[in-house]
């Protein structure tokens, strides 16, 4: 059964893939590029500053930080515990992929960047929702698009990126739990 899910994984990698063309190759490189989110980050800073003040910021900020680092490492234990290969490293694929990445690591299993954005979309949709109603729905489908750019650009199967999102996930609502238990904690 698991290799019938790996080769179906595998047919959907190639379809979604193969729909890419040069021309929009650059802006999926943009999207998946770590630092093409600052902007984002920076008018949620401001957002959360807006209405946490310094103090609550703060305890925000090192629960962004513990969420991140916690995200990124949890992938990396999955990574190199599974060990499953990206589809840019198995020879057979290489003839029918589009690879638009400017590099490929050994293993795949998860994404961490499908991760670690789903992480903070979910966090900051649930920390910043009762004040902008909307910011959840951007904050989601700027996940996905994250989430999709990492198979476009043929270094995840759409497994890992759905496995990545729904851990993501999970760590942002974990992670939004403690910051509402240190902002009780702390704001007393």
């Amino acid at each position: 059964m698991l290799e019938e899910l790996l080769k179906y994984d595998t047919q959907l990698f190639l379809f979604l893939n193969n729909l890419g063309n040069s021309s929009w190759d650059g802006f999926w490189r943009f999207v998946t590029e770590k630092w093409s989110s600052i902007p984002i980050y920076a008018i949620l800073l401001y957002l959360v500053f807006k209405n946490y003040g310094w103090k609550g910021t703060l305890i925000i900020l090192i629960c962004v930080a513990l969420m991140i680092t916690a995200t990124d490492q949890i992938a990396n234990l999955f990574k190199y515990g599974v060990k499953r290969p990206r589809p840019c490293q198995v020879e057979i694929l290489k003839e029918s992929m589009r690879f638009v990445a400017d590099g490929c690591g050994r293993f795949g299993y998860f994404s961490a960047h499908a991760a670690s954005s789903m992480a903070a979309a979910i966090f900051l949709s649930l920390t910043l929702q009762k004040w902008y109603k909307y910011l959840p729905y951007f904050l989601i489908i700027w996940a996905i698009l994250t989430g999709y750019s990492r198979i476009y650009l043929g270094v995840h199967y759409p497994l890992d990126v759905f496995s990545g999102m729904i851990f993501g996930g999970f760590l942002g609502w974990l992670f939004f739990r403690l910051q509402k238990w240190g902002q009780r904690r702390f704001n007393q």
